[in-house]
C-alpha cells in the first residue's frame, strides 16, 4: 500500500482544484495553489511530494513557476506534473524539457490520472527508501558520516541564524582492537550495534543526534547546549555505556567495554562550517585517551 504523501494541485480555476481535489484526497494531503505565486509559497513551506500544475494562469503561467521550482534549492527535486487542455506534442516537449515528469491534457479520464499519478507517487516512495538507506550505517542501523555532515551543515546554519551554541562530541571504542583480536570480529560487530542502541537511546532531545563515523568512533551533535549541558550528557552517556557490562577481558581501563569521548561547543559564526569544531572535539578525544580513557575530556568555552 502506498503511504500518504502530500501533493500541491495549482490551477487558477476553482472548479479545476475541486475536481483533482475529490479525486485525489482519498490516499493523499492535498495543498492548493490559485496561481503562480501562492505555488512558490506552498512548495516551499511545504515541500509537497508531487506538485500538479497547470499552464495557462494569468500573471505567471506554469512554465514561469516550474523554472522557478528548478532554481530553487529547497524546491528543485520536487516531481511536477503539468494538467493543462494545451494538447499539442510542442506544448508537451515544452514542458517535459522543462523539467516536468508527466504531462496530462485537458479534458482528463479520473481513473487514468488516477492510476498515472499514484504511479508516480510509488516512484517517489522508492527513491525515498533508497536515500534513507544510503544515510543509514548497514551495520548499527544509525545514521552514517554522510548523513552526519549533512546534518552538521543544517544545525551549523541554523545554531548561526539563532545564536545559540552548537556541541559536538566525538566518541572511541577504547581497546576495541584487541577486543577484536580477542573475541573476533563478529562480537565486535554486536559490540557496536549495542553501543549505537546506548548512544541513541542516552539522547533526551528530538534535535539530538548521533552517527558512526567510521570503524569504532561515534559522533554526537547537540545543538542548543552550551558546554556544561553537553558535558553532563557526555558524562552519563559514558556511564550508560559501562554500565552495559559488556565483557572484556584484555582491556586496561575496566573488565567491560568503555568509550572516551571529546568535545566542543561553539556559537556559529560563518556561514558555512569548517573543519575546527570536529577537530577541536577529536584533539580533546585523545586528551582523554591518553589520560586513561573511559571518560570525557572538553575543550574550554571560546
Amino acid at each position: 500500500m502506498i503511504p500518504t504523501f502530500t501533493l500541491l494541485i495549482v490551477d487558477d480555476e476553482k472548479h479545476n482544484r475541486a475536481l483533482l481535489t475529490e479525486l485525489l484526497q482519498g490516499e493523499n494531503r492535498i495543498i492548493l495553489a490559485k496561481d503562480g505565486k501562492q505555488a512558490l509559497e506552498r512548495a516551499r513551506e511545504h515541500h509537497p511530494d508531487l506538485i500538479l500544475l497547470d499552464v495557462l494562469m494569468p500573471e505567471m503561467d506554469g512554465y514561469a513557476v516550474i523554472r522557478a521550482l528548478k532554481n530553487d534549492d529547497l524546491t528543485r527535486n520536487i516531481p511536477v506534473i503539468f494538467i493543462t487542455s494545451l494538447d499539442s506534442a510542442g506544448d508537451e516537449e515544452r514542458g517535459l524539457e522543462l523539467g516536468a515528469v508527466d504531462y496530462i491534457s485537458k479534458p482528463f479520464n479520473p481513473a487514468i490520472v488516477r492510476v498515472r499519478i499514484r504511479n508516480h507517487l510509488e516512484s517517489v516512495h522508492q527513491r525515498r527508501l533508497l536515500e534513507q538507506m544510503a544515510m543509514l550505517d548497514s551495520l548499527t542501523g544509525i545514521p552514517n558520516r554522510r548523513r552526519f555532515n549533512e546534518v552538521f551543515e543544517q544545525e551549523w546554519r541554523r545554531c548561526m541564524r539563532d545564536c545559540v551554541p552548537l556541541s559536538l562530541i566525538v566518541v572511541d571504542v577504547d581497546h576495541f582492537k584487541i577486543f577484536n583480536d580477542t573475541y573476533g570480529h563478529t562480537a565486535g560487530d554486536e559490540v557496536l550495534r549495542r553501543i549505537a542502541k546506548t548512544l541513541s537511546t542516552s539522547l533526551r532531545r528530538p534535535g539530538d543526534f548521533v552517527a558512526r563515523y567510521g570503524g569504532e568512533e561515534f559522533v554526537i551533535l547537540l545543538p542548543g547546549i552550551d558546554s556544561e549541558g553537553a558535558r553532563n550528557l557526555s558524562e552519563h552517556t559514558r556511564a550508560d555505556v559501562e554500565a552495559e557490562h559488556i565483557p572484556h577481558a584484555m582491556s586496561e581501563v575496566a573488565p567491560w567495554i568503555t568509550i572516551s569521548l571529546g568535545g566542543a561547543t561553539r556559537i556559529p559564526r560563518e556561514n558555512a562550517p569548517g573543519p575546527e569544531l570536529f577537530c577541536l572535539a577529536d584533539t580533546y578525544l585523545y586528551e582523554a585517551k591518553h589520560s586513561g580513557r573511559n571518560r570525557v575530556a572538553w575543550a574550554p568555552p571560546a
